[in-house]
C-alpha cells in the first residue's frame, strides 16, 4: 500500500489506531488495569482536544519535516462528516492532521521517525 495514493481520511483511521495502541502500552507498562481507570486516562491523550494541543506544541517546535507538514496539512485541511463530541471543529482538523500523519509514516515504514515522534508526543503529553 503506498501512503501517497492514500486519501487523507484513510491515513487519519490507521493513525488513530497507532495512536491508540501506542497510549494503551503506555498505561499499561505505567501499571494501570482496571478498565474504567484505562479508557478515563486514554481520553486524556486520545481526544481530539489533547492531541490538537499536542500537534500545537510540535508544529511551534518545528518538529515535523517540509513532507510531513504537507501530509498534516492534507489531513487537517481533508472534508469529514464527522466530527468530535467534545471538541470544536479547529481541535477536531488538528487532530486529524497529526493522525495523518502517525498514518502516513506508519504505512511508509518509517520507524525511526515514528518512534521520534511517539517520543514527542509523549513528553508534550506528560506536561
Amino acid at each position: 500500500m503506498n501512503p501517497n495514493e492514500c486519501n487523507a481520511t484513510t491515513l487519519a483511521y490507521i493513525g488513530d489506531a497507532v495512536m491508540s495502541l501506542w497510549v494503551r502500552e503506555l498505561l499499561v507498562e505505567q501499571g494501570w488495569q482496571k478498565p474504567k481507570i484505562l479508557q478515563q486516562k486514554s481520553i486524556a491523550w486520545v481526544s481530539a482536544r489533547a492531541q490538537a494541543k499536542i500537534v500545537i506544541a510540535l508544529l511551534e517546535e518545528d518538529f515535523f519535516t517540509e513532507t510531513e507538514r504537507a501530509v498534516f496539512m492534507r489531513g487537517r485541511n481533508a472534508k469529514c462528516e464527522s466530527h468530535a463530541k467534545n471538541a470544536d471543529m479547529i481541535e477536531y482538523r488538528m487532530a486529524t492532521g497529526l493522525e495523518t500523519v502517525i498514518g502516513y509514516l506508519y504505512l511508509n515504514k518509517e520507524e525511526v521517525r515514528l518512534q521520534a515522534l511517539w517520543a514527542e508526543i509523549k513528553r508534550i503529553g506528560e506536561q
